[in-house]
C-alpha cells in the first residue's frame, strides 16, 4: 500500500517547479516596488540637492537694474550675449530729450504694434511742454506718467531685476528702458504665431466638436473659456524648465474638485527639476506615481470637449505652452476605453460600442497568447473538426506556435510603424498593402499557418478600437509578455498572466484614486458610467472615487 502511495508522490523536481512558479511573482512584486522607491526617493530629494555653480557670463538673479542708461544698456547687453537676433532700439523722448531704448527679438514680435503704440507715442507724440517738468522729477514719476499716459497696450509690467527683463525679451517680449527709471518695462507686443484650429488627428469622432488644442497656450486656454460661462473655472498658471522656461497651466473647477488633489497635483508640479519640457510628455512622466508599471497614470488628450468632461467630474487638467496635448489626472483604466462620443450618442448606441471596445481590448491583449497555448499545450480543448482544420493548415509549417505568433506580430509591429513614419498619402495604403502581401507571401511560403494569420489580423483590428493611443501601445508590449507565458506554461500561463496584471491594477494609483475603479473598489454609483453608460437622467452623481465638492450633476 505504501508503495503505491509512494509513486503517486510527484518527483522532487516537479516540486522545484511549484515552488519556482509560486515565488517567481512575489520576487517580481518586491522587485519592481524596490526600484519604484529606489526612484521615488531619489525624485523627491531633488528639490534639496545643492544647485550647481554659476557660470562667470550667467546673469546673477539678484542683479538689478540702477536706472543709469549707459550702465543699464551695456548690462543688458552683456547678458543678452552674442545673440544676432536680438535687437536695440535707441532714441529720444519727444520733448524732453530723454534716452531710451527697447529691446527685442527680431521674428518674435509684432513690428506694426511695436511701431503703432510704443516707438510713436514715445518718439513723435512725446511729452507735452507744461507737463516736460513733472515727468523729469523722479524715477517713481517717470513709471508712472509713461505707463498711464503713454503706452496705450494692454499688456505691461514693470521689473527691476535683470535676469527677468532678459528672460522676457528672449521669451518674445518687448523691454523699455528709459533714463532715469529705475527698472524697466516689459510690454506684450509678442507676434503670437499660432496655426488654425483642426480636428485633432489622434482622437477623430464622428459626432462631436472638430476642434482641438494647438501649440499656443493662450490659444488652449481661451478654447476652454469658449466652451461656455463658468466662473468656477480657474486656471493657475506656473513656469517650469530650469534652463528654458514655459508657461503651465493647472485648470480645475474650484466648486468641485477636491482640493486635496489639487494640492497633490500643485506640489507634484512644483518639484519638477528638468531643464526644458519639450512636451507634455515630460510632464506626464515625471508626475506619475508608478514608473514600473505599463499602464499610463495620466491621460493625455488633443480635445477639448474631454477636457471639459473630465473638469466637471471633479479631475485636474495641465496644459502646457508649445504642445497640443493636455494632460487629465486622475485616471483609471476604464477612462483609456472610453471616448466621448459615448456620450454624444444614445446610451444603447454608446453602451454597445464602449462593450465592443472591452472585447476587442481583451482580443487584442490575449488572442495571439491563447492561439499558443491551446496549439502547444491543450489541441484536446479545441472542437475536433476545428482541431483538424487547424493541423491541416500547419502542415509543412517547420516552426513551433510561438516563433510563428513572434514573426507575424513583429511583422504587424514593424508595419505599423512605418505606416505613421511615412507621408499621410503613402502611409495607410503601404501599411495595408504590406499586410495583405506579407500575410500571404508568409503562407505560400510555409513560414506561418493561414489560422495564424487571421487571428494576428483579428488582433490588430481589435488594437485600432482603442481610443487613447498610449492605451494602445501598452496592450501591444502586453501582448508578447502574455505569449511567452503561454509559450511556457500554456493555458496556466494565460491565466497566471492575466491574474498576475490584474493584481497589479489593482493595487495601481494615479494620484490617490484606484486604477481600477470603480470595480475595486466597488461602487454602485460609479458603475453607471463603467462598462454600460447608462442614460443621462440617471447619472445624478458625479464619480465618487474623485471626491468632489459637489457630488450633484445637474443635468
Amino acid at each position: 500500500m505504501w508503495s503505491v502511495i509512494v509513486s503517486y508522490i510527484p518527483k522532487w523536481t516537479v516540486w522545484v517547479q511549484a515552488l519556482l512558479l509560486v515565488l517567481v511573482p512575489f520576487l517580481m512584486l518586491a522587485l519592481s516596488n524596490w526600484f519604484r522607491k529606489s526612484i521615488n526617493s531619489s525624485y523627491s530629494l531633488k528639490p534639496n540637492k545643492p544647485s550647481p555653480p554659476e557660470r562667470e557670463d550667467s546673469v546673477s538673479p539678484q542683479a538689478l537694474l540702477t536706472g543709469l542708461y549707459d550702465a543699464d544698456l551695456t548690462s543688458v547687453r552683456k547678458a543678452i550675449g552674442n545673440n544676432g537676433d536680438v535687437e536695440f532700439r535707441e532714441f529720444t523722448i519727444r520733448g524732453t530729450g530723454t534716452r531710451a531704448a527697447i529691446v527685442f527679438v527680431d521674428g518674435l514680435i509684432n513690428n506694426d504694434l511695436m511701431d503703432t503704440h510704443l516707438i510713436r507715442p514715445l518718439m513723435l507724440v512725446g511729452i507735452p511742454e507744461a507737463e516736460q517738468e513733472q515727468f523729469n522729477r523722479s524715477s517713481d514719476t517717470i513709471k508712472d506718467y509713461i505707463s498711464s499716459q503713454m503706452l496705450p497696450v494692454s499688456e505691461i509690467k514693470h521689473t527691476d531685476r535683470l535676469l527677468e527683463l532678459v528672460q522676457s525679451v528672449l521669451a518674445g517680449t518687448t523691454g523699455l528702458l528709459v533714463d532715469g527709471m529705475q527698472g524697466a518695462f516689459l510690454v506684450g507686443s509678442a507676434k503670437g504665431k499660432s496655426r488654425n484650429l483642426e480636428e485633432p488627428l489622434s482622437e477623430a469622432l464622428l459626432r462631436g466638436p472638430r476642434v482641438g488644442f494647438t501649440e499656443r497656450l493662450a490659444d488652449n486656454t481661451g478654447l476652454l473659456r469658449l466652451h461656455g460661462k463658468n466662473e468656477s473655472l480657474l486656471l493657475t498658471r506656473f513656469e517650469v524648465g530650469n534652463r528654458v522656461k514655459k508657461d503651465l497651466i493647472i485648470a480645475y473647477m474650484k466648486d468641485i474638485a477636491d482640493p486635496k488633489l489639487v494640492e497633490e497635483v500643485v506640489t507634484r508640479i512644483q518639484k519638477l527639476e528638468i531643464d526644458d519640457p519639450l512636451e507634455s510628455g515630460y510632464i506626464e512622466q515625471l508626475i506619475e506615481e508608478n514608473v514600473m508599471s505599463p499602464f499610463q497614470q495620466v491621460q493625455n488628450t488633443e480635445r477639448p470637449d474631454r477636457v471639459i468632461g473630465a473638469l466637471l467630474e471633479g479631475r485636474v487638467a495641465i496644459l502646457l505652452d508649445g504642445t497640443p496635448y493636455a494632460l487629465i489626472v486622475p485616471v483609471t483604466f476604464s477612462m483609456l476605453l472610453q471616448s466621448p462620443e459615448d456620450y454624444y450618442e444614445r446610451w444603447i448606441s454608446g453602451s454597445f460600442v464602449r462593450l465592443l471596445r472591452f472585447l476587442s481590448a481583451l482580443l487584442a491583449l490575449l488572442a495571439p497568447a491563447l492561439y499558443i497555448s491551446f496549439i502547444s499545450f491543450h489541441p484536446g480543448l479545441i472542437p475536433t473538426k476545428l482541431a483538424l482544420t487547424i493541423i491541416e493548415t500547419r502542415q509543412g509549417v517547420p516552426f513551433p506556435s510561438i516563433i510563428e505568433a513572434l514573426i507575424m506580430e513583429i511583422a504587424i509591429e514593424i508595419l505599423r510603424e512605418a505606416g505613421i513614419r511615412l507621408p499621410k498619402p503613402i502611409g495607410p495604403a503601404m501599411g495595408i498593402v504590406g499586410g495583405l502581401i506579407i500575410g500571404d507571401a508568409a503562407v505560400q511560403a510555409g513560414i506561418v499557418s493561414p489560422f495564424l494569420v487571421i487571428v494576428v489580423a483579428v488582433t490588430a483590428i481589435s488594437s485600432f478600437t482603442i481610443p487613447v493611443y498610449s492605451a494602445g501601445i501598452t496592450l501591444r508590449v502586453l501582448r508578447f509578455t502574455a505569449m511567452f507565458f503561454a509559450a511556457v506554461l500554456g493555458l496556466y500561463g494565460v491565466v497566471m498572466f492575466f491574474l498576475l496584471l490584474c493584481s497589479h491594477l489593482v493595487i495601481l494609483k494615479s494620484f490617490g484614486v484606484p486604477y481600477a475603479s470603480p470595480m475595486v473598489p466597488y461602487g454602485i454609483s460609479d458603475l453607471k458610467d463603467f462598462l454600460i453608460r447608462f442614460p443621462l437622467k440617471v447619472m445624478k452623481k458625479r464619480p465618487r472615487m474623485l471626491k468632489p465638492n459637489d457630488p450633484d450633476r445637474r443635468n
